[in-house]
């Protein structure tokens, strides 16, 4: 009875935090790969701008005009969605 107790807290355990981390983990990865030149970008420190350039591990982002600065991949948050075009206008 004690060992079915602690099986089954194992699976609650591994349905409730693991499996939700590696899945978001995932998404991360794709988002990453997915990146290219152009996109509005956000990064973990709150930082918007546009990528100029990837190489490798690092991007060039660009927060200002003429004015790029160079992060760790990795750094980057997500891709700041484009703004729906309203009906109304």
């Amino acid at each position: 009875m004690e060992f079915a107790f602690l099986g089954i807290t194992a699976v609650v355990m591994y349905l409730v935090m693991i499996r939700p981390q590696q899945s978001k983990a995932k998404a991360a990865a794709a988002m990453l790969a997915s990146l290219e030149e152009g996109d509005e970008i956000i990064t973990n420190s709150g930082i918007h701008g546009f990528l100029t350039g990837i190489e490798g591990d690092v991007a060039w982002v660009e927060v200002a005009p003429g004015m790029d600065l160079k992060i760790s991949r990795s750094a980057i948050a997500g891709v700041v969605a484009p703004p729906k075009a309203s009906d109304e206008e």
